[in-house]
């Protein structure tokens, strides 16, 4: 029956030409309402498929009911024209006075505006007998049959589909990294239609829950979510991935995802299918993934235990030239590279006191995630001043320590590169900006000890005397006005 009716689209599709599609349209419901009625908003496609179309809006004081479909065809004069619509309904919370605000929406890839309206929801209403020549935004029965026709029977059918929620591994040392990812997969033999519905929003609660506190996350931020071909214990599935993250433990509690709910849109079918009637009825169903536990162990000890980057790794690096001149500056670059907490790795840890000084590095860092892991490089550019001359081992100065969680063991990241220095030693030599003159020349040579000299020993009893004279003459004088 359903091949048949396949058959009649493609029919009339070749057969009317003369067909032109208009602008989609939307259409609001009434003004005002019951408290026991529904509103409607419905968007209509003329002479077009209904192939796509974004979300309605949100409406203060109105609960969003679920959606339907209709499409009609008419012929008249052998011209044919057809119509196919998508109605949201809505239901009111209270009574009051509403405002649908001005909104937009994106059909068959057309955005088409709507400046809004009031609605007034009024005390609840009683049912009337059915008219066949009613509003079809009477919200009761939107898709009623002019003509007096039953509505259509609808059945819920049973989906093959499941919530996953998979790590690549059970169990890791604290740093090393492992990927999770959260996937809707509907098997290949299953006949419910479902559709992801308020996505965006799900997953922002969704993660709430999902992302552990004592880990660092490396999100793949998936935009486009795909359908991919899979095969799970023998059964064939369509994977649609909507999360996927690389976690790295900070310390060894175990990381446990909690079990998370995905509501679907599930519709129900007619039991007996027309081309031009309604053939779905759009419910909803959550499905939920099991909850998930990785455990942590510790690292074997190591004086660096607690410091030490996890990962594979290799070395990468690079000199301007192995045949170097006392005084005068070289780059050297010092990259890590693998699959790792690229963010987390620190420097190197350079000795100090020896032929050369080492300036502060440039540090760049590159990181990519493809294919359920996390790549990439670390760089670490130095400038290095040699002070003797000889010949020399980078490796001596330039080493990494990690931890392979592969091979179970420490690894380190050694520099392989030699260099010749040439020219005179520079170790004891004097750094001076500017010429502090002949007084600051005289320092080191001059006696800066107090002691008093014999020539001038004579000034302390001169000075005494003449304070004793000024302070006798004072008072003389002072005598002297006072009256008899």
């Amino acid at each position: 029956m359903m091949k048949t009716g396949h058959w009649l689209v493609i029919f009339f599709l070749l057969g009317s030409g003369s067909l032109a599609s208009a602008q989609p349209t939307i259409q609001m419901g009434p003004d005002e309402i019951g408290e026991n009625q529904a509103w409607t908003i419905m968007v209509t496609v003329q002479n077009d498929q209904l192939r796509s179309y974004s979300a309605f809006p949100d409406i203060p004081g109105f609960r969003k009911r679920g959606t339907s479909t209709n499409s009609q065809t008419s012929i008249i004069n052998g011209q044919m024209s057809s119509a196919q619509s998508v109605i949201m309904t809505y239901t009111p919370i209270q009574q009051g006075v509403f405002t649908v605000p001005p909104f937009a929406m994106k059909v068959n890839e057309q955005t088409i505006q709507s400046p809004g309206k009031k609605v007034k929801v009024g005390p609840a209403v009683q049912s009337q007998a059915r008219d066949p020549f009613r509003s079809l935004f009477d919200s009761r029965d939107p898709f009623s049959d002019p003509y007096g026709k039953s509505e259509p029977e609808f059945m819920d059918i049973k989906e093959d589909a499941l919530l996953a929620l998979t790590t690549s591994k059970d169990e890791v040392y604290v740093g090393e990294g492992f990927t999770t990812s959260l996937s809707f997969l509907v098997a290949d033999n299953n006949r419910a239609p479902m559709q992801f519905h308020d996505l965006g929003k799900q997953l922002s609660e969704i993660l709430k829950r999902l992302k552990p506190a004592n880990c660092w996350e490396e999100n793949f931020n998936i935009e486009n979510i795909e359908g991919e071909s899979v095969v799970i214990q023998g059964k064939g599935y369509t994977q649609y991935r909507i999360y996927q993250a690389t976690y790295y433990p900070l310390n060894t509690e175990p990381v446990t995802f909690p079990s998370v709910g995905l509501e679907m849109i599930k519709f129900k079918v007619a039991k007996n299918p027309s081309f031009f009637g309604q053939n779905r009825q759009e419910d909803f169903k959550t499905f939920y993934s099991k909850s998930k536990t990785v455990k942590v162990k510790e690292l074997p000890p190591h004086p660096l235990q607690h410091t030490v980057a996890v990962g594979s790794y290799r070395l990468n690096e690079k000199i301007a030239s192995s045949n170097l001149k006392t005084g005068q500056s070289v780059a050297y670059e010092f990259s890590i590279s693998g699959e790792g907490n690229i963010s987390s790795i620190e420097r190197p840890i350079i000795p100090t006191g020896g032929p050369f000084d080492f300036y502060e590095p440039n540090v760049q860092q590159t990181v990519a995630r493809e294919n359920g892991k996390v790549l990439g490089t670390k760089s670490f550019r130095y400038f290095v001043v040699p002070k003797e001359p000889g010949q020399y081992n980078l490796g001596n100065y330039f080493s990494w320590v990690y931890f392979d969680p592969a091979r179970h063991k420490y690894d380190t990241l050694r520099s392989q590169i030699a260099v010749t220095v040439e020219g005179e030693s520079q170790r004891n030599q004097a750094i001076r900006s500017t010429d502090l003159g002949s007084f600051y020349d005289r320092i080191d040579v001059t006696d800066n000890s107090l002691s008093s000299s014999s020539g001038l020993n004579w000034i302390k009893p001169a000075v005494n005397a003449f304070i004793g004279i000024v302070m006798a003459l004072s008072i003389y004088l002072f005598i002297r006005r006072r009256p008899a």
